[in-house]
């Protein structure tokens, strides 16, 4: 996004309204002139641009574990690094118990930088809504203005309360002359401003388009109409709608409502051009006009100072750059991908599973999405490059069991990888709300409404991008005769199109299956069978190229030639996941800002009502 008319005098009287407008600590009545601000600055699109970019920077959700205190809220079972991680490993119960200053992503300081206090990202926009108003400013121009800053309230407070449940609610600006001081309010009351703050934003940008090359990221009409319609299947779902809570009755309406919210969504998505991408694999790697998918994106650049993210190094395997210290996928996410034939592995398909090489005839999205052992893998700009991830390999020691290949450009040369002195890196868009969301989401409300047909009719257009093929089930379809099967089918849909997508752990929490979670989790371990036949793999031929990369793994016979695979925990204990967990604590980074604020119930002695 492009700022104009940027002059220091603007920015320091800028940075002064922030701080003025989003404090209530006794440090910040002793400010001097504070009745002194100039209002011009509401006249200057330039000026509040400025503050739009700048909460657009705080605001906006961005690739996971970006932020190290918020990595906790990605905890689930489809990444290895959930049981090591020294919070998430709680998180997930396979190493520890939760405590009520774990889960800071509300606030880990009183200041309004980046990831410290959400409360100072939702004063920003609430400066402007307040001021943008009284400016000289053309109404059009108020209206695209304001609009963004209502969709990034709203976005704010849902990323709250879905952590947290019911949580303070300040929609106005606050005056140290004249506080205007509460506690937390009920849920029902966040998910109403939240709607209402989108319903805004639908309205003020309709119509409103933007240029890609100097505008990508900012929101659109059809981006606050699928958030509504994320926001409302949150509400529906048993996370805030539970079937077996007598003091907060289930309410089947919300599944209506969340289901026009959604069938709303598609249809603006799709009049403004929205679709899926053709390949599964260029999701992340097309960017701007090239990828109709994307709906609410979070814009990064390698050649922009202060622009960039680290998730290809996290990805990577060492001997290409990265430190693959993050995204390592579990054996638990790897057998949630059906058959070819969307038929799961175990049941009749028409593709024949095989255990020792279990990717041959599973659903595409699996070798798109991660790499095994001697899976082919371009990686800087090498076409016929293989991961091979064998203990003791000779260019790859301590491998992982499997890598991520979907946040990774595959052209990108390796002394390019790490985001380091404010450049580097892949540059890549964080992809936050894509159209296959909007897809699904609308056929999980179909199905709870009782549309079974329509919801099999919506995910089949999904599984039929991914490349499975129809078989004798219809996609793996037929298998769903009933609400509560497509339910389940659909979850695991969203395990696999969504793998790594920041989507897993709140889909858990969301449908109150977080604590079902059992066993342990596990990786493969790969190792070759003996000492020989590692000599014969890692032998160079004449033309310069080790044995290995010529050997065909997906045949059974020679691969069980020379690898064997064995199963690997991963952490002391199975999953063990505490109810409370559905619900976290505000911390006291938070909870000390206010005598008023009570906390979760189950939490610390704890007396406040999430829901």
């Amino acid at each position: 996004m492009i700022l104009k008319n940027k002059t220091t005098l603007l920015i320091g009287m800028m940075a002064m309204l922030i701080l003025f407008s989003t404090s209530c600590k006794k440090d910040f009545f002793d400010l001097e002139d504070r009745n002194g601000m100039d209002s011009r600055i509401w006249d200057n699109e330039g000026s509040i641009q400025f503050l739009l970019n700048d909460t657009y920077d705080v605001t906006m959700p961005d690739f996971p574990y970006e932020i190290t205190a918020d990595n906790v809220i990605y905890a689930s079972d489809e990444d290895k690094f959930s049981s090591s991680e020294s919070i998430m490993r709680k998180a997930i119960g396979v190493n520890g118990v939760l405590t009520s200053n774990d889960v800071k992503f509300i606030a880990t300081k009183y200041q309004g930088n980046k990831g410290d206090n959400r409360y100072f990202d939702i004063a920003r926009c609430n400066v402007a809504l307040k001021e943008i108003p009284k400016g000289t400013l053309s109404q059009i121009s108020k209206n695209k203005l304001r609009g963004q800053f209502f969709a990034l309230r709203a976005i704010t407070y849902f990323q709250l309360v879905r952590l947290y449940g019911g949580v303070p609610l300040v929609l106005e600006t606050q005056d140290p002359d004249n506080l205007t001081l509460t506690g937390r309010a009920k849920a029902s009351a966040c998910f109403q401003a939240i709607v209402s703050d989108l319903d805004s934003a639908m309205n003020l940008l309709n119509g409103v388009t933007w240029v890609d090359a100097t505008e990508r990221g900012k929101f659109t009409r059809q981006a606050a109409a699928a958030l509504k319609a994320r926001v409302l299947l949150y509400w529906a779902s048993p996370q805030f709608n539970p079937t077996n809570n007598p003091a907060h009755p289930f309410d089947q309406s919300r599944w209506q409502k969340a289901y026009e919210a959604n069938k709303e969504a598609y249809d603006i998505c799709k009049a403004a051009g929205a679709s899926l991408m053709p390949n599964y694999a260029d999701i992340f790697l097309k960017e701007g006009t090239a990828n109709p998918e994307a709906i609410i994106v979070r814009s990064y650049s390698a050649k922009l100072s202060k622009r960039g993210q680290n998730v290809e190094q996290r990805s990577r395997p060492t001997e290409e750059g990265g430190n693959a210290s993050a995204f390592t996928p579990t054996l638990q996410l790897v057998n949630a991908y059906t058959m070819k034939d969307g038929v799961p592995v175990g049941q009749a398909s028409s593709f024949t599973y095989d255990p020792v090489v279990f990717w041959v005839n599973r659903d595409p999205r699996l070798d798109a999405s991660i790499a095994y052992n001697g899976s082919p893998w371009k990686l800087s700009g090498l076409a016929t490059r293989k991961q091979w991830c064998y203990n003791g390999g000779i260019t790859e020691a301590s491998p992982q069991g499997f890598y991520l290949k979907k946040f990774c450009d595959p052209d990108l040369a390796k002394g390019s990888v790490i985001n380091a002195n404010d450049f580097g890196g892949n540059g890549l868009d964080w992809v936050e709300l894509r159209f296959a969301e909007v897809i699904i989401n609308y056929a999980e409300c179909a199905n709870e409404i009782g549309n079974l047909q329509e919801a099999k009719d919506l995910i089949k257009q999904i599984r039929i991008r991914a490349g499975i093929q129809p078989g004798t089930k219809n996609y793996g379809l037929d298998l769903a005769t009933s609400k509560e099967l497509m339910r389940d089918l659909i979850m695991n849909e969203r395990m696999v199109e969504f793998s790594f997508e920041g989507k897993r752990s709140f889909d858990l929490r969301r449908t109150r299956r977080y604590h079902l979670l059992s066993g342990q989790m596990q990786t493969i371990q790969w190792t070759v069978k003996t000492t020989a036949l590692k000599t014969e793999l890692e032998a160079v031929g004449t033309n310069g190229i080790r044995f290995r990369e010529s050997i065909n793994v997906n045949d059974r016979a020679t691969f069980d030639k020379y690898f064997a695979a064995t199963n690997v925990n991963q952490g002391p204990n199975g999953f063990g996941i505490l109810d409370t967990y559905y619900f976290y604590a505000l911390p006291s980074t938070f909870m000390n800002s206010s005598p008023l604020l009570d906390q979760t119930i189950g939490w610390d002695g704890g007396t406040f009502d999430p829901l």
